[in-house]
Parts: C-alpha cells; sequence; structure tokens
C-alpha cells in the first residue's frame, strides 16, 4: 500500500489564565491622560503556582512591597504550577494587551526583564515579539536550546549574571551574547564577580537599570 499525504486545517481554542500583580506610581491619575512606561517582569522558578504573594518575594515586586516608588507601571503575572515561562508566551502577550488596552500605557515604553526562569522567559518572549518590546532586561538566564537569537540583534538588551552561578551557569547568558555580538548587537553585560545566583538583588536595587529603560523607546513599526 502507497503512502499518502494528507493535511490538517483545524481551528483550536486556548483557554489561558494567568494571575498578577499591578503597581500604579503614587501619582497615577486615570484621568489625567498621560502614558505610563510599562515594566513587564517574570519571576523566578520557585515563585509558580496560586499563591500571588509568592511573585513578591523576590527583584522588583519585592522592593516595591518594601516601599520603593517607581515611574513605571509595573506587572508581574505568576506562572502555573509545573510549566516554565518559555512555554507560557501566548497567555503572556494575551496578558500584556489586556493590560494595554484597561491602563494608560505608553506603547512604545514598555520594558521586559525576568531573573533565573524568568530571564529564560524574559530572552524567548522577546525572541518572540522583538517589536512589542523598547527594551529588555533578561537577569541570570539563557536563551531555550536551539532557539536563533537573530530577532533580538536591533534591540536594546542589557543582561546580567554572576559568574559563580551554580544554578544557571553564567556560559548561559555568555552564549547568547556572544550570539549577538557577532550579528552586529550592541548588547550591554554585566558580570557580577564572585557571586552565586542571586544576581538579581543588585540588578533591581540599581537606579541606573531604570534610567536606562527609560532612555529607550520602541522602535518605529
Amino acid at each position: 500500500m502507497k503512502q499518502t499525504i494528507a493535511a490538517l486545517h483545524k481551528e483550536i481554542v486556548k483557554t489561558i489564565e494567568l494571575q498578577y500583580v499591578v503597581y500604579l506610581p503614587s501619582d497615577f491619575d486615570l484621568g489625567a491622560g498621560k502614558q505610563w512606561p510599562m515594566i513587564y517582569f517574570l519571576h523566578g522558578i520557585n515563585q509558580r503556582g496560586s499563591d500571588i504573594e509568592l511573585v513578591k518575594k523576590y527583584g522588583i515586586p519585592n522592593n516595591l512591597e518594601a516601599g520603593e516608588e517607581l515611574p513605571f507601571i509595573v506587572v508581574c503575572p505568576q506562572c502555573p504550577a509545573g510549566s516554565f515561562w518559555p512555554l507560557e508566551n501566548d497567555a503572556l502577550i494575551a496578558l500584556l494587551n489586556e493590560i494595554v488596552d484597561q491602563y494608560p500605557v505608553d506603547r512604545d515604553r514598555i520594558y521586559l526583564t525576568g531573573y533565573s526562569m524568568g530571564g529564560y522567559g524574559a530572552w524567548d518572549l522577546a525572541l518572540n515579539y522583538p517589536d512589542t518590546f523598547a527594551a529588555v532586561a533578561p537577569v541570570c538566564g539563557g536563551l531555550v536550546p536551539g532557539r536563533n537569537p537573530e530577532s533580538l540583534k536591533s534591540l536594546p538588551i542589557w543582561t546580567f549574571h554572576g559568574d559563580q552561578d551554580s544554578v544557571v551557569p553564567i556560559q548561559e547568558s555568555k552564549m547568547v551574547v556572544h550570539a549577538l555580538e557577532s550579528m552586529g548587537s550592541a548588547v550591554k553585560f554585566t558580570i557580577y564577580p564572585g557571586v552565586d545566583h542571586d544576581s538579581w538583588t543588585e540588578t533591581y536595587r540599581n537606579p541606573a537599570l531604570y534610567a536606562w529603560f527609560l532612555q529607550h523607546v520602541r522602535a518605529p513599526q
């Protein structure tokens, strides 16, 4: 019997659900007609699940919970239990679009960052939607194996990693950085000497990161 060739064409409806935390600046006024820059923040692997308070344990939401103020709308989604941020791109972009519809977000000043698993998520989401973000700052993450970072070569990127990281080896960041540099990217790379996996504390407490975000506006579409 000969082999035959066929094709399937079928629309599949996908239901997505993400809990998230939203921070609004102290001078936020919905009726003022002002558009605000936004930070999209992706947490690490141990903050997955259904306890939304876990999202505030580290990084930007932890700093905000402690009283720090930022001139951004900050949105911090929670990854479902057992999943991994690069598997949630559909949900992440759907949530981002929902936030932009609900809040006065400046579409040309949306910044993406995340640490550890969220670092992988930031690299991957930016790779799949490079025209969405004005700048990206992955922290102690890497690129999913087999992904080509070419779509990121024109995007402003500042990545961070400890050179003694025992959880996500620094080579994970170095491989992406070297690949981007070979394509002509001006990617910035900060290495923390003697630092293990916790690259996020110093990174997210550094005012220079937020100033760097605000220097960048999304390229004309």
